[in-house]
């Protein structure tokens, strides 16, 4: 009880008027930076921390807390209404969001959004005052070899997510992900390679300007190309406040979601765009109505919106007592720390034990104010969907535009936002689904890396990838889950299946 207690001290010592005007405006900045498409949380934070520089210390770990929060949730904003995931943590919540706004429900999708993003923050927090050093170890224990079919794993199951019919076409379009994030020069030689002569590819090609060109750009021309706009309907009916009978109702989705979520963020480099696959897919798997997944389910966007937001305190855990990131944002948010005088590490419960519930106490202050924001800004979000498509698509373009360019100030990426966006406009004209390809390119670096210097460490010998219990368990469930997949597979065991047969009498 002695970590309870020091988290209700450092609630009580938190809680004064400048702390409040600080949570106030860093996390409508953090919602407005995870709103718009290509402002990542990883460079909200960065460049908040530019800013923090001559901030009290507490105050500055403060502000960086609250705008990584806000952008995470804030993504769901523009995923709900414009198919346009705000960050990538959001590409599940779109799978969803945005069929529940074309049904008119965008106030109420947005509303349960916003209580999935608390109630999975205040999961994690729990968690963290709770196992912050056993969880920290566990994470230990993943090397090279843990890491390659971990990020194989999330390619596996977003491909079943996704590829609709043919979960063939998810595989594929994974793959053609993962082909993508291994142009350039290779992490560990920096030999290059897949660049076709061009020196504007030495650096690999940026995330950010695939992303948005697949999801942004790619919607703005799916949009032109239909005669029929297929965006969310103007008109929003029903309350933007999420009934307490559906939240109960979902009550064992919210703590599996939140548990995995915060599971996920303490492997370290794996992020939010995985926590929320991995909450959405077991959300998927136990729900009776899993046949309404993708097409407005509002368990599955509270399963996404869970799982993403609880990987940010749970990636706090190794980044404070390990000094190893659990995601981008948290690699930035250790750098800010050093610079305010926190050593991160096995230290840290010594030079500054109470410093974790402080943390944990700030990420209270920032879950209150996305609630509260959340519903009073919702009936603002919705005026998106009254402007004009003549009008609303040139904007979402000049937007798609800006962020890319804002990161590097480079031409070249605003090409490859285009090319992506055309290949994105392609697959889904075939029905190919394009999460799996961004989520490849997310995780093409760590499987890389992972494997390279799996090889490396046993000397060219691929059966240590499967002698290690951790992989032999990752290896048997991606090899089991491609093999259900199968369509005759799936039939076969489905006609076996007592409880199957049983449904169908």
């Amino acid at each position: 009880m002695t970590g309870f207690a020091n988290f209700g001290a450092a609630l009580w010592e938190l809680a004064t008027f400048t702390t409040l005007f600080h949570v106030t405006w860093a996390t409508l900045l953090g919602i407005f930076v995870g709103s718009l498409p290509g402002l990542t949380a990883t460079m909200g934070v960065a460049l908040l921390t530019t800013l923090t520089y001559t901030m009290d210390r507490d105050a500055a770990i403060l502000v960086l807390l609250c705008m990584y929060v806000g952008a995470i949730y804030g993504g769901s904003r523009s995923a709900i209404l414009l198919n346009i995931p705000g960050t990538p943590a959001s590409a599940a919540t779109a799978l969803d969001g945005f069929p529940l706004a074309q049904q008119g429900r965008a106030g109420y999708a947005m509303g349960l959004a916003t209580a999935g993003s608390a109630f999975g923050t205040l999961i994690g927090i729990i968690l963290l005052v709770m196992l912050a050093p056993p969880l920290a170890e566990a994470a230990l224990k993943f090397g090279s070899y843990e890491f390659f079919w971990l990020a194989l794993f999330g390619i596996v199951i977003s491909g079943q997510l996704t590829g609709g019919s043919s979960p063939l076409k998810g595989y594929i379009a994974g793959m053609l992900g993962l082909m993508v994030a291994m142009v350039g020069s290779d992490g560990i030689h920096s030999h290059v390679r897949l660049t076709g002569g061009w020196g504007e590819l030495n650096g690999g090609i940026g995330l950010i300007p695939a992303m948005v060109g697949a999801f942004g750009f790619a919607e703005v021309l799916s949009v032109m190309w239909q005669s029929v706009p297929q965006m969310a309907n103007g008109k929003s009916k029903g309350s933007s406040l999420p009934a307490l009978v559906d939240l109960w109702r979902y009550r064992l989705t919210i703590v599996r979601s939140g548990v995995i979520g915060t599971l996920v963020g303490i492997i370290p480099g794996v992020g939010e765009d995985i926590g929320a696959w991995a909450s959405y897919a077991a959300a998927r798997r136990k729900s009776p109505e899993r046949d309404q997944f993708g097409k407005g389910s509002t368990e599955g966007l509270t399963a996404a919106e869970t799982g993403n937001s609880a990987v940010v305190p749970g990636a706090l855990i190794p980044a404070l007592t390990l000094a190893v990131p659990g995601s981008a944002p948290a690699a930035v948010l250790i750098a800010a720390l050093f610079i305010h005088g926190i050593r991160p590490g096995p230290m840290i419960m010594l030079e500054a034990p109470t410093f974790i519930y402080s943390v944990a106490a700030m990420m209270v202050f920032a879950t209150i104010a996305i609630g509260v924001f959340g519903v009073a800004l919702t009936p603002l979000f919705i005026q998106v969907l009254r402007i004009p498509r003549a009008w609303l698509m040139p904007v979402v373009f000049t937007l798609c535009v800006i962020g890319p360019y804002a990161l590097t100030q480079r031409i070249f990426d605003i090409w490859v936002m285009v090319a992506f966006g055309i290949i994105g406009f392609l697959m889904r004209q075939m029905n190919y689904p394009v999460a799996p390809l961004v989520l490849g390119i997310i995780l093409g670096d760590l499987l890389d890396k992972s494997l390279r210097r799996g090889l490396i460490l046993s000397d060219g010998d691929v059966t240590a990838f499967f002698t290690r219990p951790i992989s032999a368990g990752f290896a048997i469930i991606i090899a089991t889950s491609i093999i259900l997949s199968i369509g005759p597979v799936r039939r076969f065991v489905a006609a076996r299946n007592p409880f199957t047969r049983k449904a169908r009498g």
